[in-house]
């Protein structure tokens, strides 16, 4: 049965209610993960009208959602691979978000692309643009960016003075698209929730229900009071990344989809230390490095390492951040130092496995599979062909259903904030007037929320004190982190630090200096008495700290071991059975 339309709104009253249904019906299907694939099935699934549960152990999009090169792409280097059936979806994709799906949470952004060697490369690099460029046209749609052009020195030179002159001999530029992917994530959850699907963080699975050898449900234990409670559902879907195999042995038997993790690391660096009007993008003996503009600072990366060890904090050593550094700076005049680096993450990449050993040649293709009745695997791919990965996986969920059920039609349906938005874009002097918040203030929130900014003003309106910017990371109004809690799922500060913001990562005291303050703000909404403010705010120094020790060491065995010593989250000690 279809669900009834919902609001939206990810607070704790709507937890509470979205696992008091998941407990009390038999749902079409359970979703188990809540990453952007996991997202994706949920809203993919609630558009065609089915009853929809999603489950997420920790928060949304903590995993690899949240540790990407925030870049929707088509992937230069699968040209390369000759691999151009997976670009041109994903430029099909890139035009979509652009141009219908979030213009509010995806817009373009320039690289420059410098050539090292005279003769064949321009012509070489120039043709695979060329064929880029081409197949980023689709159904209707334009590329949504510009096309690419050819530079000489001089002229790549005054887009980007940081280059040092003599290490390369001209440039081409091209453009791509970029995303705040945590937001995005939990952007997607929220229209799937308005769409009647019910979504909870904090909830893990612990087992699979079963009659015979079909797959009838999950068991889950809410990670915030221990209680365990029954999901039935008629489908199961695991879109768990990196931890697809986990939860192929919880099911038992030997799956069919196997997943190899890849570590990459990004840094980011203030603005100012790179003089540059565009990106840049690097050759590097294993792939590809970037340099991508990230308001008022630079996100450097990637590495590509092969990670056996804990899959929740995949931690970077220093070994990993000397090896951005010095690629980076071959090519730049002033080179960067370790004082540069403001934020560092590392990331897992969900790589099928199989074709090779090394992490950087695995596929970024996704597979779908049903290993027993009731139960859909869906794995691989990449953060731009989400859509395509989502809507392959429900078509095998319809499949299990044997019932008739309308295809996906998420290529049409924009996301929550997307409608609306152009025009208030348009009226952000006004608003900002209306409002009494700068115009760089009113750009700020349109670019996180969309029209969804509407709520954040309405918590200005009610208590003005929440127009005040955080003290020490001042890109954020306080209203902010209020919302975070109220309307976006965040259960406790690290959600808020990391993923609803990137303090973390975003300032060089990494959060340190906002942490008790955000925390006070999170109280009142998540019903936080003192003695939880403090746990939330040592366990979140705690885990600062170690990430800090964990980049001093020289491998990811010495890095892990520090990583895994910091505690998990405190759940609140006395949590409200019922949140009004």
């Amino acid at each position: 049965m279809t669900a009834l339309m919902g609001t939206g709104r990810l607070g704790p009253a709507e937890r509470y209610a979205a696992l008091s249904q998941m407990a009390a019906q038999e749902l079409d299907v359970v979703v188990v993960g809540g990453g952007v694939v996991g997202a994706g099935v949920a809203l993919d699934a609630a558009t065609r009208g089915l009853s929809v549960g999603l489950v997420e152990a920790r928060d949304y999009a903590s995993g690899t959602s949240s540790r990407s090169s925030k870049l929707i792409h088509g992937g230069l280097r699968y040209l390369e691979q000759l691999n151009f059936e997976l670009v041109r979806e994903a430029l099909q994709e890139r035009a979509l978000l652009l141009q219908r799906i979030a213009p509010h949470l995806v817009r373009p952004v320039p690289f420059l692309f410098p050539l090292t060697h005279a003769g064949w490369e321009r012509p070489y690099v120039g043709a695979g643009l060329m064929l880029y460029d081409s197949l980023g046209f689709s159904f209707g749609f334009t590329r949504g960016v510009p096309g690419h052009r050819h530079l000489s020195r001089t002229r790549a030179l005054r887009l980007a003075p940081a280059l040092r002159k003599t290490a390369f001999k001209g440039a081409v530029q091209y453009w791509d698209a970029q995303v705040d992917d945590a937001r995005y994530v939990m952007t997607l959850l929220r229209t799937a929730a308005t769409y009647g699907a019910h979504v909870a963080s904090r909830t893990q699975v612990v087992g699979f229900l079963r009659e015979g050898e079909r797959v009838t449900g999950v068991r889950v234990r809410d990670l915030e009071t221990g209680e365990e409670i029954d999901i039935r559902a008629r489908q199961v879907v695991n879109a768990t990344g990196v931890w697809t195999d986990d939860i192929q042995e919880l099911v038992g038997g030997r799956g069919q989809i196997h997943v190899k993790a890849s570590k990459g690391v990004h840094l980011l660096v203030p603005r100012d230390r790179i003089h540059s009007l565009t990106g840049i993008i690097l050759r590097t003996e294993k792939s590809v490095l970037f340099v991508i503009p990230w308001g008022r600072h630079w996100i450097i990366g990637t590495t590509d390492t092969a990670w056996t060890l804990d899959l929740a904090h995949p931690a970077a050593s220093r070994t990993d951040i000397d090896y951005v550094l010095d690629h980076v700076n071959e090519v730049l005049a002033v080179p960067l130092t370790r004082d540069d680096v403001e934020g560092v993450y590392a990331g897992l990449r969900p790589l099928l496995r199989g074709e090779s050993e090394q992490t950087s040649k695995l596929s970024r293709e996704h597979v779908v599979a049903h290993p027993v009745p009731g139960l859909v695997l869906v794995a691989g791919g990449k953060f731009t062909t989400y859509r395509k990965m989502a809507a392959d996986a429900v078509d095998a969920v319809v499949h299990g259903l044997a019932t008739r059920v309308p295809p996906s039609c998420t290529d049409t349906v924009p996301l929550a904030g997307a409608e609306g938005y152009q025009a208030r874009w348009n009226s952000r002097y006004r608003l900002a007037q209306q409002s009494g918040l700068h115009v760089a203030r009113i750009e700020h929130l349109l670019q996180r929320y969309g029209s969804m900014m509407d709520e954040v003003l309405a918590l200005i309106e009610d208590d003005p004190d929440l127009a005040r910017p955080l003290t020490g990371a001042d890109d954020h109004l306080r209203a902010e982190i209020v919302y975070a809690a109220t309307h976006e799922g965040a259960r406790h500060l690290n959600d808020v630090l990391s993923r609803r913001t990137h303090i973390s990562i975003e300032t060089f005291h990494r959060g340190l200096a906002v942490a008790e303050e955000v925390a006070q703000l999170l109280a009142g909404p998540l019903g936080w008495d003192d003695d939880q403010v403090k746990r939330e705010v040592e366990y979140y120094t705690k885990r600062i700290e170690a990430e800090r020790a964990a980049q001093e060491t020289d491998t990811d065995q010495e890095a892990d071991a520090i990583t895994i010593g910091a505690p998990e989250i405190v759940p609140v000690a006395a949590p409200d059975r019922k949140p009004v």
